[in-house]
């Protein structure tokens, strides 16, 4: 199961976070250790270097995409293979959406269709989807027209 997606700005803080399967009482921990996790790691690290960390039987994938960190958790069948796709398709849509790597402004500007995107690639704590295409199409807020 993926436990979360988090995405921060460079001062960590948070712009985006999503949660499955994750106690309200847990949530406060995990969103603190992440962004600790990321002003510890991340200095200097390139656009979409992945790194992974383990913490508490699960596996943690995390990157910079510009002015942004984005975090994603997983258990079980989530390890960091299947974590390092998700982080991928995350970062793919977050680019198309901007136009480029994001700025925090830019980010914030395209804040409604990035949490479109999110909502699409992960549902219920599974990747859902991991097709660029589908994904745009899927976020249009149009009637399908195949089907």
């Amino acid at each position: 199961m993926l436990l979360a997606v988090l995405i921060a700005n460079s001062e960590g803080n948070i712009l985006v976070e999503r949660f499955n399967g994750v106690p309200a009482e847990e949530r406060l921990h995990w969103r603190t250790f992440l962004v600790k996790l990321g002003a510890d790691n991340l200095k200097g690290v390139k656009n979409e270097e992945l790194l992974v960390a383990n913490h508490k039987s699960v596996y943690i994938v995390y990157t910079v995409l510009g002015d942004v960190s984005i975090f994603v958790v997983g258990k079980d069948e989530y390890d960091e293979l299947a974590l390092s796709e998700a982080i991928f398709v995350i970062t793919t849509a977050l680019k198309d959406v901007c136009g480029k790597a994001p700025t925090e402004r830019l980010f914030l500007d395209k804040y409604g269709k990035i949490c479109l995107c999110l909502d699409e690639i992960v549902w219920k704590g599974l990747l859902e989807n991991t097709d660029k295409d589908r994904i745009k199409r899927l976020v249009r807020l149009k009637p399908p027209t195949e089907f």
